[in-house]
């Protein structure tokens, strides 16, 4: 059975569910994402290459977010669809809004980066489960990993692992080796969550 059969014969989430759930996971990513830039760390996927730039080139995150993505909504409407194609570009779109906006509505005089790195990582790992469950992702590697884990049956913390792995050996080169330790403990957090929580013929619903 293709991947769209698959699919036509699933759940199918309404209109108001599936925005709900786009503004929720990608705010709960974005609150994520604040806690890690806050303590000058990184994670993986698009978002992790986004910061790299950050650091690297002194760019804003989130046009660097929204830009890196561009060129990855072809494979999502090729492998994925148009209805997943459209939610995910309006999570990438949010999200590159909401890591511009959140770091002027939400600030710590103290933060511990061990708090950070966890709390930082199942937030994000929590908000990018809710979007694959109403088939949206944050763009990116995350089409990737979710069109291999539905076409393959890998499981998407595993393939995610591997491909953050390489992006924490680029940020060797700009970032403190104590922060990028710190961000792999985020990212062992965020794909823990997906690994457990997010399994093949899971949570397949659609609109």
């Amino acid at each position: 059975m293709s991947l769209r059969e698959t699919l036509s014969r699933t759940f199918k989430h309404s209109l108001l569910e599936d925005v709900q759930a786009i503004v929720t996971g990608t705010l709960f990513v974005a609150l994520g994402v604040a806690l890690f830039k806050q303590a000058g760390m990184l994670t993986g996927g698009t978002v992790g290459i986004a910061f790299l730039l950050h650091y690297s080139l002194g760019l804003p995150f989130g046009a660097l977010f929204f830009c890196i993505n561009l060129p990855f909504y072809w494979l999502a409407y090729r492998r994925m669809g148009l209805p997943f194609t459209l939610k995910t570009i309006a999570a990438v779109s949010l999200m590159a809004v909401l890591a511009e906006v959140l770091p002027r509505w939400l600030q710590f005089a103290e933060l511990n980066i061990w708090f950070a790195a966890i709390t930082g990582g199942l937030l994000i790992g929590a908000g990018m489960l809710i979007l694959f469950r109403h088939r949206a992702s944050l763009g990116g590697l995350n089409v990737l990993v979710l069109y291999l884990q539905e076409k393959r049956g890998w499981r998407a913390g595993y393939v995610q692992a591997g491909l953050d792995g390489l992006i924490l050996l680029c940020a060797l080169g700009f970032v403190a080796p104590e922060r990028v330790g710190m961000s792999l403990l985020g990212m062992v957090a965020i794909n823990a969550a997906l690994a457990i929580n997010h399994r093949p013929g899971r949570y397949m619903a659609v609109s």
